[in-house]
């Protein structure tokens, strides 16, 4: 009777006492963290030697897709150069899906007959040996060639979508060749996926749909979009010749490469950040998505440069098969499952000028993640922003699974001029960004690791 009575004046001190207790943790943590932020400012603004390593690894590793020798080369001088820094590195190996492009080309045979720039898209099937001749129908929509699926039969349908964001525009590119298909259609052809043009056809990955049949399936250039558009309108027979040797091989062994620094409290809680290491085979796949890899790993030195172990486990993954599988994060997902991810950070929208983050995070956490966007992660001269939505493909998998996931979003007014294109090379990248990109993965890093 005595406790009962005592209890409900205990109640209040206990809650005070706990709440300061927790206050006072906090505060302890957050001097803590804000102290060390002139270091990792200084591990990681090292001028331009960020910059130099994306180029030299993007220069003699370009067209990384997977499958590819290539692809496993740079994987190697990436673990070299990581052993030369003294990291531990280990590996998980990957199945990856194996698609090979072949020749292929595209001829406008009505006048004026010339070619036209093109790019098979990952996955479409060839033409298998002998090219297709046929007429055109150009439509805007899913819809217009649902209201015109009558006239598609026989013929080559061109997609001419204009750029409205990524995520709208890119499901003509993935789903494109299905829905031609299932008119009667013999190729589809998809305008690039990108807001500006410059004669430069953009790939990418595309899927079909089990219920139809495969036809091949490209991206030509805005501009020539655009050209038929207009012919078409004017009433003009527009009739191309598309030869592609593209096909798919068995599955090929690849690999996730992974360095960590353990957790001096909670080794078991892992906060993990990266990027895909593969690419398509054109350019050098500098934006998409090397630098975003390098990023982490510029910024995991700088966290090591402290001297001090995280409370948590911080964790580069370089994830293999992004681009036309998914496998990395995949298989990512299914050997950490016994792991308690604390958060996964992922850099695959360019490594321009930081703005904030992206994601899926909740309650405290969320808290800490935008009191970390407040310390000042980035050099723009807008407040950094926590955009609740999304959080990036690789760490998708890991989301699924109730893991709390973020992405870096930069300002990416030019990122989709150069995407999956020949132009993606290191020049196209700003060193000061790029360093930029990593401190602010290193604080977020740093901060929730020691929350």
């Amino acid at each position: 009777m005595l406790i009962r009575r005592l209890i409900p004046g205990l109640i209040p001190g206990l809650i005070l006492g706990c709440c300061a207790l927790i206050m006072t943790c906090s505060l302890q943590a957050q001097i803590q963290i804000e102290a060390d932020l002139p270091a990792l400012r200084r591990g990681t603004y090292t001028d331009s030697a960020l910059w130099h390593q994306v180029a030299e690894f993007c220069d003699a590793y370009p067209r990384r897709l997977s499958g590819t020798t290539v692809l496993e080369e740079g994987l190697d001088w990436i673990s070299a150069r990581m052993q030369q820094q003294g990291w531990s590195v280990r590996t998980q190996p990957v199945m990856v899906p194996t698609w090979i492009r072949g020749a292929e080309s595209l001829r406008m045979l009505s006048a004026p007959s010339r070619p036209l720039p093109m790019m098979g898209l990952g996955g479409s099937v060839g033409t298998n040996g002998t090219p297709i001749k046929a007429e055109v129908l150009v439509v805007r929509s899913f819809e217009e060639l649902d209201a015109r699926g009558a006239e598609a039969r026989g013929k080559i349908v061109v997609w001419n979508v204009p750029f409205t964001t990524y995520g709208e525009t890119v499901q003509y590119r993935y789903g494109g060749a299905s829905a031609a298909a299932a008119h009667g259609a013999v190729a589809s052809l998809t305008r690039s996926v990108g807001p500006y043009g410059m004669q430069t056809p953009h790939t990418g990955g595309m899927g079909y749909r089990e219920d139809v049949q495969k036809i091949p399936s490209a991206a030509i250039t805005m501009e020539d979009a655009m050209l038929m558009q207009r012919m078409q309108d004017r009433g003009q027979s527009i009739e191309l010749e598309l030869m592609m040797e593209a096909r798919s091989a068995e599955d090929r062994p690849s690999r996730n490469i992974i360095i960590e620094i353990p957790g001096s409290e909670h080794p078991e809680e892992v906060v993990v950040m990266g990027g895909h290491i593969d690419a398509w085979d054109v350019g050098t796949g500098a934006m998409d998505d090397a630098s975003g890899c390098f990023v982490t790993w510029h910024a995991l030195n700088a966290i090591k440069g402290l001297g001090k172990q995280p409370k948590r486990t911080i964790r580069v993954c370089f994830w293999t098969n992004e681009e036309n599988g998914l496998r990395g994060g995949k298989a990512y997902a299914d050997l950490t499952a016994h792991e308690q991810h604390v958060l996964a950070m992922e850099v695959d929208g360019g490594t321009f000028q930081p703005v904030g983050f992206s994601g899926s995070v909740e309650g405290s956490l969320k808290a800490d993640v935008e009191a970390l966007l407040q310390a000042g992660i980035t050099t723009s001269p807008k407040p950094p922003t926590l955009v609740q939505g999304g959080g990036g493909a690789d760490t998708g998998p890991l989301r699924a699974r109730g893991v709390p996931v973020i992405e870096l979003v930069v300002d990416t007014s030019k990122y989709f001029w150069y995407h999956h294109t020949e132009a993606d090379t290191p020049d196209k990248l700003d060193p000061r960004e790029l360093n930029d990109c990593a401190y602010a993965m290193a604080v977020m890093a740093w901060g929730i690791a020691n929350r």
